[in-house]
């Protein structure tokens, strides 16, 4: 079993950025190998797909909220995924989630999806508050 871990969120003024990392134990994980995504969740709003990075590495997808500021990435050499978020708006306050999916399991090579079924394991969230 995977446990999964995010970290980095924090209180950012409108027009600053931020990092988000995910990291996973409890088993052999390399994140190089595996779907990552980020999902938020807003207060009194569903939990809505941010980000996510194919396994096979040369596909990503956003939402159209966070396109443009936004960027996903995987760093082999510390064994973490990123979300790097900038030019933040108060609307970008949510909990963020970090979610992963190991390699042969669902069809998330080529193409990732920002489908919570998808994925296998999920962080405890993380708190990004966007505010003057």
């Amino acid at each position: 079993h995977l446990q999964v871990e995010e970290s980095g969120g924090g209180l950012v003024q409108p027009g600053g950025s931020l990092r988000l990392s995910c990291t996973a134990s409890g088993s052999e994980f390399t994140v190089a190998y595996y779907a990552v995504a980020w999902f938020r969740q807003a207060p009194g709003k569903e939990r809505e797909g941010v980000s996510c990075v194919a396994s096979g590495g040369a596909h990503t997808m956003y939402a159209d909220s966070v396109k443009g500021r936004f960027s996903i990435s995987r760093d082999s050499a510390k064994n973490t995924a990123y979300l790097d978020m900038s030019a933040l708006k108060s609307e970008d306050t949510a909990v963020y989630y970090c979610a992963v999916v190991a390699p042969g399991y669902g069809n998330l090579f080529k193409r990732c999806v920002l489908s919570e079924p998808e994925y296998q394991f999920w962080g405890q969230g993380t708190q990004v508050t966007v505010s003057a």
